[in-house]
C-alpha cells in the first residue's frame, strides 16, 4: 500500500490516496490557551513503560555522541537524521516504542523510517559524505527508495503500543533513520545546546503477528496574514519563497502540488480552514490515528465517506493542543475499502502569532505548508492493519 502526495514526503508512507478536494468554511474553535511548543513528556517525566507482554524485548537506539543543532538558510528549524542500528539478526516486529527527547526544549518531532539492508548501506554513505553527525534531512529521510515509517514522537506522547496481535515488520539486517526536527525559536539569541535523543523499542520474535503500515492524509495550508498584519511576506509568492529559501526547492514545490491535487487545479482559496478528500487504492482496518499540526492549529478532523451513508469519524480534534500529540487507539477500529473516501480538514488561526511568545517578535507572513515551526501542517496519522 502507498499513498501519493507531494515529493518531498511521497516515501513516508505506505498507503495510497489520489487527492481531491475543497475547501469549506467553518468557523474557528475556540482559542486554546498560549502554551510552549515543547510541554508534554520529557525524557525524564513520561510515564514508565507498560510490562512486556509474551515474546517482547526491549532494545535502545538513539545518539552515543550528542548532536548540537544549527538551523541552516536563515531559517529556525533543522530536520536532522541519523541512522541507528537494532542489531537484527532474526525477523521480528515493532510493537511499540518510547522515544526520550533528551534535550526537550528544541526537540519538535521525531520519526523513524525502517530501512533495508540496502538502503541502510546507501544510508551509511549519505552519512559519511555530510560533515557532522547525521544529515540533514528536511521532508524525509534523505534516502532514496520507499523508506517505512513505523515510529514517531510529538509532545505529549509517552509509550506507545501496537494493538496486540500487530506490528511493523523488521527483517533481519534492517536499520532505522532516525529523524529529529529541532525548533531553534526559542534559541535565536545563543546556543541551543546539544541532543542526546533515542527511543526504547518494544520488539517481539513471535511470527504469528500480523503486519502494520503508516498512512498520512494531508491538505494544504492557505492561510493569509492576520487583520491589520501587513509586510513583504504578507504577499503569498514571497511566503513560498522564503520557505523554499529555508527548506529547499521541493518543499515550495510540495505548497504547489498539494493545491493542484485538492483543487484539481484550481486557485488556492485563502481561509482559515482547508480539507482534501483522498480516495483509498487498497484496504486495511485503521488501528490507531493521530493529527498533527504547529501552533496555529485549532482543529483536525479525519473522516471516511463524509456526506454518504456509510460516513464515519476517524479522529476529532475540535480543541487542537500541540503539546497532546499522541497517537491513540480508535474506541473501534475502522475498515477501509478500495474506493473509499478519507478527507482530512485543518482549522488553523494566524491572530495566534500575535498571542504566542515563540512567535510574537516574528514578521507577519502568508502561511503554507512548510516544514518550520513557524509554518503549519495539517496531516492525519493512521495506523493501518490488514482487513
Amino acid at each position: 500500500m502507498r499513498f501519493a502526495r507531494p515529493a518531498t514526503a511521497a516515501a513516508l508512507t505506505t498507503l495510497l490516496f489520489v487527492a481531491a478536494c475543497g475547501s469549506p468554511s467553518e468557523p474557528p474553535a475556540a482559542p486554546p490557551a498560549p502554551s510552549s511548543p515543547h510541554a508534554g513528556h520529557t525524557a525524564g517525566s513520561a510515564p514508565p513503560p507498560t510490562a512486556l507482554r509474551t515474546g517482547e524485548r526491549f532494545v535502545d537506539v538513539g545518539l552515543s555522541t550528542p548532536y548540537t543543532p544549527a538551523a541552516p538558510n536563515g531559517g529556525t528549524d533543522e530536520y536532522r537524521c541519523f541512522l541507528v542500528d537494532p542489531q537484527l539478526t532474526e525477523p521480528a516486529f515493532l510493537t511499540g516504542s518510547r522515544f526520550r527527547p533528551e534535550n526537550a526544549a528544541i526537540v519538535h518531532h521525531a520519526i523513524f523510517y525502517r530501512l533495508s539492508p540496502e538502503q541502510a548501506k546507501a544510508a551509511e554513505k549519505v552519512d559519511a559524505d555530510a560533515a557532522g553527525e547525521g544529515w540533514t534531512c528536511f521532508g524525509d529521510s534523505g534516502v532514496q527508495g520507499q523508506t517505512a515509517w513505523v515510529a514517531h514522537w510529538a509532545p505529549g506522547a509517552g509509550e506507545t503500543l501496537m494493538p496486540d496481535g500487530f506490528g511493523f515488520t523488521m527483517p533481519p539486517g534492517s536499520k532505522l533513520v532516525m529523524q529529529v526536527h529541532y525548533n531553534l525559536l526559542g534559541a535565536a539569541a545563543g546556543s541551543p545546546g546539544s541532543d542526546a535523543s533515542g527511543m526504547t523499542m518494544r520488539l517481539s520474535s513471535a511470527a504469528t503477528l500480523q503486519p502494520l503500515e503508516t498512512g498520512l492524509v494531508t491538505a494544504p495550508i492557505e492561510l493569509p496574514c492576520e487583520p491589520g498584519g501587513t509586510g513583504p511576506l504578507c504577499d503569498r509568492e514571497a511566503a513560498i519563497a522564503d520557505v523554499g529559501k529555508r527548506f529547499g526547492a521541493e518543499s515550495a514545490e510540495t505548497v504547489q502540488q498539494l493545491n493542484q491535487w485538492c483543487n484539481k487545479g484550481a486557485a488556492p482559496k485563502p481561509g482559515n480552514t482547508q480539507s482534501c478528500d483522498q480516495p483509498i487504492e487498497q484496504g486495511g482496518t485503521v488501528y490507531m490515528a493521530a493529527g498533527h499540526m504547529h501552533l496555529l492549529g485549532r482543529s483536525i478532523k479525519v473522516e471516511l465517506n463524509p456526506g454518504t451513508p456509510k460516513a464515519q469519524t476517524i479522529l476529532d480534534v475540535p480543541r487542537y493542543d500541540f503539546d497532546n500529540q499522541a497517537l491513540v487507539p480508535l474506541a473501534k477500529p475502522i475498515k477501509i475499502a478500495k474506493g473509499d473516501m478519507v478527507r482530512v480538514t485543518c482549522t488553523h488561526d494566524a491572530t495566534l502569532r500575535k498571542q504566542l511568545p515563540q512567535l510574537q517578535s516574528l514578521p507577519s507572513r502568508y502561511v503554507v505548508w512548510g516544514e518550520g515551526t513557524s509554518d503549519e501542517m495539517c496531516l492525519g496519522i493512521l495506523v493501518i492493519g490488514p482487513r
